[in-house]
């Protein structure tokens, strides 16, 4: 490979910079070297690229940024913090705002989730989801219980427990045959259901592969269901009617436990804080990250059911660690910092409300575009939505393309494959998903 280097152009000064150190994530390196698409800047609903262009942000960052970019009082608060107290030990030691963040977040949470367990990402979020399923199982004397149940284009991250858990192809291949006592129900996205708004009438009937493991594998020996509330990054697959219920009832009746990954889904996205509130649905354990800090701060977390904690507490000796679990940045002050001003906006600010209140107005603007001839499906919910366009050759080739040309015409998004996602901030008005809407219809016009 030759060498990359990029000149910037930015508020501080004109220089060069390498291209060749950096190993990019979940991306073709080679590619964006030889034509990179670089941001320097971020406020609002938009960000500017190294050129001065402006592009609008129509994913949040990565599903994150649900307050909008270069909120003050987050950096305001986190300057604070890093000033006063930058880093403590978190094993056996402690600092006011882990405690005051747990309570904040419990507040949120359905049912008894109330207990909080901060990691650094969603993908450590649901590993530490599958530790606390085998722990509580232990103390009850099941240990028996060590199969998961996942679905297939499952994304649960990118460390081994998730990525046994994983239903994309692509995010395993590479990698071996991962964890043993992984089962994967089948996905929820039927061709029955295309071009519809909100949950489909078709497929609650797949919940019922839940309980075709239980009778191959014995409930005795299945641990946890881990399932996204809203398939997110695969693709936004909005569960059928019924379904997550049902997946709640075969759980209940066998004594796994249901845990929603909710690190996409959570924070608004659906108009209530978590989409476990939007389908009436409660798991037992619920991951979270990316809004948790608006994304200003990495930060993950796990709530977990005061009877799982308890009972894991209970099963240990007086003065032994319960939990044998966690990592150097847990609760870090930081990203806690982070959380507490960013649930201040959320509140303050009426976000929630808001991106409920707009979600009608973006549906509509997406399903706008679903006569578009290469448009191949569009579906929502929320704030959420996605629209897949009909591949041209190698799977994932049509879309690829497409998102770098929406970032050419000044619209970020992510891509899936031959799926486009949208999910603006929850600051957004209506002005800006015009602009949103209108962009996505020139370069789907123009491909």
């Amino acid at each position: 490979m030759g060498h990359a280097e990029l000149t910037i152009h930015d508020q501080a000064a004109t220089r060069q910079i390498s291209l060749d150190e950096y190993w990019m994530p979940f991306t073709p390196n080679r590619e964006f070297k030889a034509d990179p698409k670089m941001v320097v800047r971020a406020e609002g609903m938009y960000y500017w690229n190294d050129r001065g262009g402006k592009i609008i942000d129509g994913s949040s960052g990565l599903f994150c940024v649900n307050a909008g970019h270069g909120r003050k009082e987050i950096a305001e608060a986190v300057g604070r913090q890093m000033r006063e107290l930058d880093f403590v030990a978190p094993f056996t030691r402690g600092h006011p705002k882990q405690f005051e963040l747990a309570t904040r977040v419990a507040e949120l949470t359905p049912g008894d989730l109330n207990r909080i367990f901060f990691t650094n990402s969603g993908s450590e979020a649901v590993d530490t989801a599958m530790k606390v399923a085998l722990a509580y199982h232990q103390a009850r004397g099941q240990s028996g219980r060590t199969v998961f149940v996942s679905r297939e284009r499952a994304y649960h991250g990118v460390n081994m427990g998730g990525v046994a858990l994983s239903g994309l192809v692509n995010n395993r291949r590479k990698f071996g045959p991962g964890l043993p006592g992984i089962a994967h129900m089948r996905h929820t996205h039927l061709k029955e259901n295309f071009f519809t708004p909100g949950e489909g009438a078709h497929g609650m009937e797949l919940a019922e592969d839940l309980l075709r493991f239980v009778n191959l594998y014995g409930a005795e020996n299945i641990a946890a269901c881990f399932v996204e509330p809203i398939a997110g990054s695969t693709g936004c697959l909005v569960p059928p009617k019924g379904y997550l219920k049902r997946l709640r009832e075969i759980c209940d009746a066998h004594g796994i436990l249901l845990v929603f990954d909710e690190v996409i889904c959570g924070f608004g996205r659906t108009g209530q804080t978590f989409a476990a509130q939007s389908f009436g649905v409660t798991p037992d354990l619920m991951t979270m990250a990316k809004g948790i800090t608006n994304g200003a701060q990495p930060m993950g977390a796990v709530a977990i059911s005061e009877r799982i904690h308890d009972t894991i507490m209970a099963a240990a000796a007086e003065g032994a660690i319960e939990f044998f679990h966690g990592y150097t940045y847990s609760g870090h002050p930081g990203p806690c910092a982070a959380g507490l001003a960013t649930l201040d906006i959320y509140k303050n600010d009426g976000l929630f409300e808001r991106g409920r209140a707009l979600s009608p107005y973006f549906l509509d603007a997406l399903f706008s575009l679903k006569d578009l001839p290469v448009v191949a499906d569009v579906r929502g919910y929320g704030m959420f939505g996605a629209i897949d366009v009909h591949p041209d050759g190698a799977p994932g080739r049509r879309g690829h393309i497409l998102q770098k040309k929406l970032f050419d015409h000044g619209l970020h998004v992510k891509a899936t494959g031959d799926c486009q996602l949208v999910a603006p901030p929850l600051i957004a008005e209506k002005k800006h998903v015009d602009e949103i809407v209108d962009i996505l219809k020139r370069a789907l016009v123009a491909l």
